[in-house]
């Protein structure tokens, strides 16, 4: 047996063991996956509890059902650009003050790039802890100058308005429709899990691989006489 003859089984053994792991690889994220979405979903439909004041969530906060009671703080709303079901248009972020401190809130969609007033007085707002999506949208900077924004950025919106919010909105839930107010609960959950065809796809490029490198490996191959 040759040198060159076991470089090249060395490197075939190497890539069928590569794509051996990718598979695997694939499979372990299939559960994580399985086990986020698990997780994700039991928060969507459990009881509100009281919006965190004074801490920072994190990715395992993301997608709780919150409620705050306070007030909407007239004439600083910020409309930010969106995509939804109902088409293109803008989400109205209006903060909401409480006893415990002020969060932004997302009212709602708005087809026109009008900032309807808040309600007056006390309300209570249950909706979805979120959080702040900072610089912008794909290829757009926020231009918090212009009051032009692509992303809920919750310090920028902040800083502009000149008030010290939680550093996460509220994606308030849908409540009765009403003309030229905003619509919620136009929140989309969805995740992306096809890790299930990627393992498929790589483990069957190692079975092919290896088939390919039995055959190879015949030894017939390397030992019929020369004609």
């Amino acid at each position: 047996m040759n040198a060159r003859r076991i470089a090249i089984g060395t490197a075939w053994i190497l890539v069928i063991a590569g794509l051996l792991a990718l598979g695997t690889w694939q499979v372990q994220r299939r559960t994580w996956k399985l086990d986020l979405i698990a997780r994700v979903t039991a928060r969507l439909h459990a009881a509100p509890q009281p919006a965190p004041f004074g801490q920072i969530p994190g990715k395992a906060d993301e997608y709780r059902r919150v409620v705050a009671t306070g007030r909407f703080v007239p004439g600083q709303q910020s409309l930010v650009q969106a995509s939804t079901v109902r088409g293109a248009g803008w989400w109205v972020m209006t903060p909401l003050v409480t006893a415990r401190g002020t969060v932004l809130v997302n009212r709602g969609y708005v087809p026109e790039r009008k900032a309807p007033a808040p309600p007056s007085g006390p309300v209570t707002v249950i909706g979805l802890l979120r959080l702040t999506e900072p610089d912008g949208g794909f290829l757009r900077s926020n231009d918090p100058t212009a009051d032009r924004w692509y992303s809920r950025d919750v310090t920028a919106i902040a800083r502009r308005e000149g008030l010290a919010m939680q550093p996460y909105f509220i994606d308030a839930e849908a409540g009765p429709e009403r003309a030229g107010q905003p619509i919620g609960g136009l929140t989309v959950v969805t995740f992306t899990n096809n890790h299930l065809a990627y393992a498929i796809t790589w483990y069957t490029l190692a079975i092919m691989t290896a088939a390919a490198f039995v055959y190879w490996l015949r030894p017939t191959r390397w030992s019929r006489p020369p004609a």
